[in-house]
């Protein structure tokens, strides 16, 4: 098993909805993004796959967040889903994973919200 892995970082506002619905004060957070793919073997020329090809898939959705307001994006918006940074790092993995070559997957990410704040996404191996 190969692993490979992307650090990013963006910036955003967001509101988490409470425990008893109560909607907590806009704030801003310096998130940070390592998204890990993996392959059972590597490809022809020896990698999981292209680094730069997985920083553009990254990059491309990082950008419909940066420097905004989580809870004016979708699927965030509405409130249907709570901007945690539990919930960042699902909406991160669920975009990317169909986009990765054949037979890379997603293996985790992970967002931090604040220095040693860590959530941590792991999609169902079995889909």
């Amino acid at each position: 098993m190969y692993e490979i892995t992307i650090c990013r970082e963006f910036s955003a506002a967001h509101a988490i909805r409470l425990y008893d619905g109560t909607l907590e004060l806009v704030h801003g957070h310096n998130w940070s993004v390592r998204l890990t793919v993996e392959a059972d073997k590597l490809d022809e020329i020896g990698v999981v796959m292209d680094f730069h090809l997985l920083e553009q898939l990254i990059d491309r959705q990082i950008e419909t967040v940066h420097n905004r307001n989580l809870n004016d994006v979708p699927p965030f918006a509405g409130g249907e889903v709570n901007p945690t940074a539990e919930e960042v790092a699902r909406w991160l993995g669920d975009r990317v994973a169909p986009q990765l070559p054949g037979v890379v997957h997603l293996r985790l990410v992970e967002v931090g919200e604040a220095p040693g704040c860590l959530a941590t996404y792991r999609p169902d191996p079995q889909g």
